[in-house]
């Protein structure tokens, strides 16, 4: 052998070992600048995470790359303005993006798999460059952005779905079959439309200041659903049959309507309460169990609920609005027969209206509950979807 072969050989059996080396990592690989991220391009599958370290001031374009076998983390880096990738196609875990200040690109025109998405504090981020589009990830919680559109992330099932405190997004429109946790809309653009046309069954829902709320193909909710503070107007779930929790609708200035048609069974509490236009409920005709509480409170001069045959909690209906005679010849014969199980409260008239345990004062005297005072259910919507703050440990890195 030459001794240049002898010379030759054992420099690329290094080079080969640096290479693999460079494509698998045990911890994180840490990209410093935009040279480091082009050292990757080799690298067809990567194993192991990525971050993008706090002091980057490039532009990093993490090319030839198509799965990261782990994390793709930036987090802190304040003059981190674009990240792309011209193929990843799929990240086995967690798409991290936290308090990126002036980051306005985020470009991977191939990405379809992601298993975690946690977008956090980016006010400069209006609006994403997923051409092919995710259609796969088991969790996404995006917060604090200035995203205007969700574009380009359209998946067809979830685990958790969080879109909060983004105040420019104007519309949510997935195909979304199914949620297996919970689902939280909060705090976004008062004006957001959300649609999920194929949503069968979800878990627990929470709706917080949406405009309008589209669920047409739901038929079952295994948890429990509440619509807080939001402007829509009406709410129309025309297959739903059964909610495994609890109903809300709470603080709903707009409301005007509620059609439930095929509901039968609410395993929690039902509560309709302070939704200041509502003044008629005679959309549930076929509303015959209620597993918690029955709390309604408001201007409703119309409440009729036909086939309700068995409250298993408190009973609290009291209403500004005339309906003093649907309480004596409908509701006050349920809790004679024993179909209501809790305390009773039926009350029209009253001058403010409040929820379960409180006593209504009714225009020119008082009126005070009926009934035993029995070991009533919380008329608080229970749930893990029922607000972020419940969210919050399970979706922590």
């Amino acid at each position: 052998m030459s001794p240049l072969t002898r010379f030759v050989l054992p420099a690329l059996a290094a080079a080969s070992s640096a290479y693999a080396a460079s494509c698998s990592v045990s911890a994180t690989s840490t990209i410093q600048n935009s040279g480091d991220a082009t050292g990757l391009a080799s690298c067809k599958t990567f194993t192991g995470s990525i971050a993008i370290a706090t002091g980057t001031t490039d532009s990093i374009a993490i090319n030839g790359v198509t799965k990261i076998q782990g994390n793709l983390v930036a987090s802190n880096a304040s003059q981190l303005q674009q990240l792309s990738g011209d193929s990843l196609e799929e990240i086995t875990g967690t798409f991290l993006l936290d308090d990126v200040q002036v980051l306005n690109t985020v470009s991977f025109p191939k990405l379809t798999k992601v298993n975690t998405i946690r977008w956090n504090a980016l006010p400069n981020l209006q609006t994403l460059a997923f051409t092919a589009g995710i259609s796969e990830a088991a969790v996404i919680d995006i917060q604090n952005t200035q995203l205007q559109t969700l574009q380009g992330i359209n998946v067809k099932q979830i685990d958790s779905f969080t879109l909060a405190n983004n105040r420019y997004i104007s519309e949510v429109n997935m195909q979304l079959g199914n949620v297996s946790v919970s689902l939280v809309l909060e705090a976004n653009n008062p004006e957001v439309t959300v649609s999920f046309p194929n949503l069968e069954w979800a878990s627990n829902m929470t709706f917080r200041n949406c405009s309008s709320v589209d669920v047409p193909s739901l038929t079952k909710l295994n948890g429990s659903m509440g619509f807080y503070g939001n402007v829509l107007t009406s709410f129309s779930a025309p297959n739903l049959t059964e909610i495994g929790g609890a109903l809300a609708f709470v603080s709903n200035t707009e409301l005007t309507n509620i059609t439930l048609p095929q509901l039968t069974v609410v395993n929690g509490a039902l509560q309709i309460a302070n939704n200041t236009k509502l003044s008629k409920i005679n959309g549930l005709p076929k509303l015959k169990t209620i597993g918690g509480a029955l709390d309604f409170n408001g201007n409703m001069s119309e409440i009729a609920i036909p086939a309700l045959n068995d409250v298993k909690g408190t009973f609290n209906i009291q209403s500004t609005g005339d309906i003093q005679a649907t309480c004596d010849d409908t509701f006050k014969p349920l809790k004679s027969k024993g179909k209501i199980q809790g305390s009773y409260t039926c009350v029209g008239a009253v001058a403010n209206p409040g929820g379960e345990g409180t006593t209504p004062t009714v225009t020119g005297g008082s009126a005070k509950k009926t009934g035993a005072p029995g070991a009533a259910n919380n008329v608080q919507v229970q749930g893990a979807a029922m607000g972020l703050v419940g969210l919050a440990a399970a979706f922590l890195l």
